[in-house]
Order: structure tokens, then sequence, then C-alpha cells
């Protein structure tokens, strides 16, 4: 499974998605990764470019509400479908909302890398 791992907005901070990265690729998934500072329609198109199946948002700026509901717009006017999650600085009251914008999942604050990675394998299994 190609997973497109990216961090929109202003945050400047990427060593945990840095990390969790290095955790996806020595767990077999393929991991591209977008760099800082990118719009939504930047990750969405790099996500068509590339093919991936999955996005992930890593949000640290408090800002992950407005970003998702931006992502759900931008794939939604490309018709992309694929699964998208969001992670970082999510506080466990935020989840729900996050849900109902769209993302498939979304990993709270003190979300360990391994959860995520489970949740990435369970993701692959269905559909596979």
């Amino acid at each position: 499974m190609k997973v497109l791992l990216s961090k929109p907005g202003l945050d400047g901070h990427d060593v945990g998605v840095k990390v969790l990265a290095y955790a996806m690729i020595d767990a077999g998934f393929e991991v591209a990764y977008s760099g800082l500072r990118k719009s939504i329609e930047e990750i969405v198109q790099k996500a068509m470019d590339i093919e991936a199946d999955v996005i992930g948002l890593s949000i640290l700026s408090g800002t992950h509400l407005i970003l998702c509901g931006e992502m759900r717009e931008v794939m939604d006017s490309h018709g992309l479908t694929i699964p998208w999650l969001v992670g970082g600085n999510i506080p466990h009251g935020d989840v729900d909302a996050l849900l109902d914008i769209g993302a498939a999942s979304a990993f709270p604050t003190g979300t360990t890398v391994e959860e995520v990675i489970n949740y990435l394998k369970e993701l692959e299994k269905k559909n596979s």
C-alpha cells in the first residue's frame, strides 16, 4: 500500500511525521512525503500523481478542523475517493468531528506509532 504523508498549512515541525514514515517503511508500506507547508491542493495533486492508496495529514498547528474541511472539499472537487487520515496535535474531543468531515480515521494526541501501523495493516487487509 502506498501512503502519502503530508504536512499541510504553516506548521514547520516534521520530526514526528518522519518517525512515522520510517516505521511505516519498516512495516512494509511504500511511503512518500510531501514536505513541509503544503497546501491541501498540492497534497491532493501529489496523491493523484503518485497514485497513493492513502493520504496521511500530520497537523500540529491547531488548524486540523479547517484543513480537514478543505481536504474534503478538494478531494471531492477532484473526484478522489481514497481514504485519508489525520493525526498530530488533535484533541480527543475533535475526533468525531474529523470523522464527520470525512477522515477515515483521526489519531489524537498520545496515539502511538504502533496504533497507526496496526490501523494501516487493517485498512490494507480490507482493501485487498
